[in-house]
This record gives structure tokens, C-alpha cells and sequence, in this order.
């Protein structure tokens, strides 16, 4: 992996039984996300299937998207500010994307480009992405 894009950050498991993170997000996603604090509140990821759109995770102001029994929430971060607060933020995946996925790791990075749908960092000129390798164990 480059350098700039080093895993910094884990995610809390909030899977029934798992002790260990399955989402970590990249220096330079927790310098976004902490921009994104500060003009949008608290945050979440969604991550749907499908192509599109749906292949990349979607960044929305918490309980802008609604979950349900059709999602399951991967972790929760504890984004830290530059005012040495912290803001919560859960990664969410509909549960049908997540059987694909569930023998995979996620690294949330991001690249140049233009955020998709209603994401909130489409303004930026930056994108989410996810960064996907096998989980070991």
C-alpha cells in the first residue's frame, strides 16, 4: 500500500462474537472526514451492492440514511477532531452486499474525483473509496 494512504484508524467490531476490526480508514480519509465534522455534524458510511453508485460507500449526515434489518453495521470509529474532541461514525452494509464481502477487510481511502449521488463530499474533488483485501484467520 503507498505510503500516504498507511491504515491509521480502526473501527470498533460491532459484530456479534468479533473481536477485531473488519473497517480502517486512511490518514487522509480521517483529514477529510474531520473537514466534513465540522461543516455536516456527526457522520455515517453506507456501503450498498450493486454497480455505480452502489459500489462506492456513501458518507451522509447520521440519520440522514435510514438502516434497517437489511444492513449491518461493520464498526463504529471514534474520528478525531483537530479541537481534540471526537465524533462517532458508524460503517453501514446492506446485508446482501456484506455476504460477498464478509471474508474481506475494508480500508476506507480516498481518491481525486467527484463524490457520487448525495454523498457529502461530492463538493470536495475528492471521493471515497474502499479498499477491500482477504480477512486472515
Amino acid at each position: 500500500m503507498p505510503e500516504n494512504t498507511a491504515e491509521v484508524l480502526e473501527s470498533a467490531p460491532t459484530l456479534e462474537g468479533e473481536n477485531r476490526s473488519r473497517v480502517k480508514m486512511t490518514q487522509a480519509a480521517v483529514d477529510l472526514l474531520a473537514g466534513l465534522v465540522a461543516e455536516h455534524g456527526q457522520l455515517m458510511f453506507h456501503q450498498s451492492g450493486g454497480c455505480c453508485e452502489g459500489s462506492s460507500p456513501m458518507c451522509f449526515p447520521a440519520g440522514e440514511f435510514l438502516t434497517s434489518d437489511a444492513d449491518v453495521r461493520l464498526g463504529h470509529f471514534e474520528l478525531p477532531l483537530p479541537d481534540g474532541q471526537h465524533s462517532g461514525l458508524d460503517f453501514w452494509m446492506s446485508a446482501e452486499q456484506f455476504e460477498y464481502w464478509k471474508h474481506t477487510d475494508l480500508t476506507i481511502d480516498i481518491v481525486p474525483g467527484r463524490g457520487s449521488g448525495f454523498s457529502v463530499e461530492t463538493p470536495t474533488g475528492k471521493r471515497f473509496i474502499i479498499r477491500s483485501e482477504l480477512r486472515e484467520g
